[in-house]
């Protein structure tokens, strides 16, 4: 069996939880591929170092004395040395980190987070350091080059030794460091899932898995035991934080399963991630609802036009005019004569008013109008296609709790309702719908 092991920020914060990690490693010897975040945070008020480097990278960049913060950054990695007595020459490490800051180069600095944690891992587990600049890499156009990817990692993994990579980055074919978005570690443990052909790809981190709701707002949610990779996708990308959305395809290109799990309770089985959840369903009870996700501050900008509907290319016009701005479009809801493009509200304030502006006076439109504050709660489950009347229980739950629903949207296949509420209400109603659809179970 191949293991690729993933571990976040939270499982490397400080010498204890690296030891958590080794013990980890070292309980099972299929685990002999490993991807590494940078150090997270050891406790409530510490720093991310990826949040410090770009700090840094701030002040430079503003002729603002960054000495401070780079102290930190050093001290972090230099007590994790120390307190596991490595061999690591930080100093060095730190000075050629110095020439970057002063070279303003942003993604090599900010990517010096998971190289050094890295390195530091590969020696703390006796295993093979790999820089992900000489083996992630991507395309000018910013895509994955996977072709070229598998040829250079296979040759490391033809010597079959213990490997460390670090997450987050890798290089365009010229050698410049590119970094991935916040969170990309997860997606380079999946591309080296998917090269290694593993049979499981164990993303470590510091909850036990998935929860059907976030505890932040629901009081002790279940666990999620299986989800498939189509409900994984739509609660990562409306909120659900433990895994990153993207992380999905290089994994499910290969049928690979996924199993979250918690470093701090590594005997927790955590959630597991298929493809096909078929027979798991078949063996135990499951919910119609998966998981209740979702995500504040949206708006809605609404438009009326009569026989807008018999208008041949309306809807693309709309659209173009939103892609001009390069402002990605998270749902459009459609009437006879009106529709609603449903923006994250923070990609569309700077562009508003040209928007606006292009709607009435570019496409003829008799209203637009904009809605301010509103949340989007995703309801996923793929047992909802199978039960008759979930829209309406959950229509009917909000009215029950007064909630006045703004937007409403559901998937093709019937896995994913979307619901846009007023921020105001945004917790309860993911209260009460997990009141109804879990805790009445």
């Amino acid at each position: 069996m191949i293991k690729v092991s993933k571990f976040g920020g939270s499982s490397v914060a400080n010498s204890e939880q690296f030891k958590k990690v080794k013990k980890i490693i070292e309980s099972d010897i299929n685990r002999k591929f490993i991807v590494t975040s940078a150090l997270g945070k050891g406790f409530k008020d510490d720093n991310k170092i990826t949040d410090l480097l770009y700090l840094c990278y701030a002040h430079v960049k503003y002729n603002v004395s960054y000495d401070n913060i780079f102290n930190i950054i050093k001290e972090k990695f230099i007590t994790i040395k120390n307190e596991l007595s490595l061999d690591i020459n930080l100093e060095k490490e730190f000075e050629d980190i110095k020439k970057i800051i002063e070279e303003k180069d942003e993604e090599y600095l900010v990517s010096r987070g998971e190289y050094l944690t890295a390195k530091m891992l590969s020696e703390y587990l006796g295993a093979t350091f790999i820089d992900a600049k000489d083996v992630i890499i991507f395309n000018y156009d910013l895509s994955l080059n996977m072709e070229e990817i598998k040829k250079r990692l296979d040759l490391y993994l033809k010597e079959k030794q213990k490997i460390v990579l670090p997450g987050f980055y890798g290089s365009l074919p010229n050698g410049i460091i590119k970094v991935m978005s916040r969170g990309g570690s997860d997606i380079t443990g999946a591309i080296l899932a998917n090269v290694v052909n593993a049979d499981v790809y164990e993303n470590w981190t510091d909850v036990s898995g998935f929860l059907i709701a976030d505890p932040r707002i629901v009081d002790n949610p279940k666990r999620i035991k299986m989800i498939n990779y189509n409900e994984l996708r739509e609660m990562s990308y409306m909120g659900a934080n433990v895994l990153h959305d993207e992380a999905i395809f290089p994994i499910k290109e290969k049928n690979i399963p996924i199993n979250v799990k918690n470093t701090n309770d590594p005997n927790n089985d955590g959630t597991m991630i298929i493809n096909d959840c078929t027979e798991y369903d078949k063996k135990n009870k499951v919910y119609a609802i998966t998981g209740i996700t979702g995500k504040k501050d949206f708006s809605v900008i609404s438009l009326v036009k009569a026989n807008m509907s018999s208008e041949v290319g309306f809807l693309r016009k709309v659209l173009s005019i939103f892609e001009k701005y390069n402002i990605s479009i998270e749902a459009v809801p459609v009437g006879v004569d009106s529709l609603g493009i449903v923006v994250q509200t923070k990609s569309v304030e700077e562009y508003l008013y040209g928007i606006i502006g292009e709607l009435k006076n570019g496409l003829q439109c008799d209203e637009v109008n904009v809605i301010n504050k509103i949340s989007l709660i995703a309801v996923v489950g793929r047992g909802m296609k199978e039960k008759v009347g979930i829209s309406g229980k959950i229509f009917a739950e909000f009215g029950n709790n007064k909630i006045n629903i703004k937007v409403i949207n559901q998937s093709s296949d019937e896995i994913c309702i979307i619901v846009g509420v007023e921020n105001k209400d945004f917790e309860r109603a993911i209260n009460c719908i997990y009141d109804k659809f879990i805790l009445e179970k």
